[in-house]
């Protein structure tokens, strides 16, 4: 019995020590923050890997704006300028890549996957909490299954022009506002198409933000990516 007892006792510890790592946070949500978890999910699903973008498509641009202190929050965020996504999301990345590529255009990439941790500091401090996620849903962009980016001409290398800067709170930064220059909406519409006919879904208030449909199929995610 006595032995009974502690083995209840030992299994109850080590259940309790494993959901602090990977259980429900106090929104109840489950969060994938230990990294040998993480790696026991992708050896029995490979789609579950967070690829890291630049390495599967080594001509992409990346402007990793919350590496830097030129972003909304005015203050580094991500210790490395990296961008990742789960495998599935990468693939489609190549297909628009090789399409853009063809029209003399080519992906810039502002943000992938990013840790839970990062949400919940934006929540916290963002001025306008319509342009964050709430944590208490998480984001698609913690499951590794959403993208901020633009498009660059490839001749010239500079940004195709577009509604408003990288994570502006300006009206003109949704998806239809249309109170703007013919050219503008053009090229804004072309991105949305694109993307579109990949897979990913443009939100209601961000023209550079895209979900991949059947993110509900990732975790919500809360690895640094200096584990990755």
């Amino acid at each position: 019995m006595k032995k009974n007892l502690l083995f209840v006792l030992f299994l109850s510890l080590s259940l309790s020590a494993c959901a602090q790592k990977n259980g429900q946070n106090k929104y109840g949500l489950k969060i994938i923050s230990d990294f040998k978890t993480y790696q026991a999910q992708v050896a029995k699903n490979p789609n579950l890997e967070l690829v890291e973008i630049k390495k599967a498509i080594p001509d992409v641009v990346l402007d990793i704006r919350y590496a830097t202190k030129n972003n909304f929050m005015g203050q580094t965020m991500y210790k490395q300028a990296r961008a990742f996504a789960r495998r599935p999301v990468v693939e489609k990345l190549k297909l628009i890549q090789i399409e853009l590529k063809k029209k003399g255009y080519g992906l810039k990439i502002y943000d992938g996957y990013r840790p839970y941790a990062v949400t919940v500091s934006f929540y916290e401090k963002a001025s306008d909490k319509n342009f964050v996620a709430n944590p208490a849903k998480g984001s698609k962009h913690n499951r590794g299954c959403a993208v901020d980016l633009s498009i660059i001409d490839l001749k010239t290398g500079k940004d195709v022009p577009m509604p408003t800067p990288y994570d502006s709170f300006e009206p003109a930064a949704a998806p239809h506002y249309n109170e703007l220059p013919a050219p503008i909406i053009k090229n804004r519409d072309f991105l949305i198409n694109t993307m579109q006919a990949h897979g990913f879904k443009v939100i209601y208030n961000e023209w550079w933000h895209f979900d991949f449909l059947g993110w509900q199929d990732y975790d919500l995610m809360d690895i640094p990516f200096e584990k990755l």
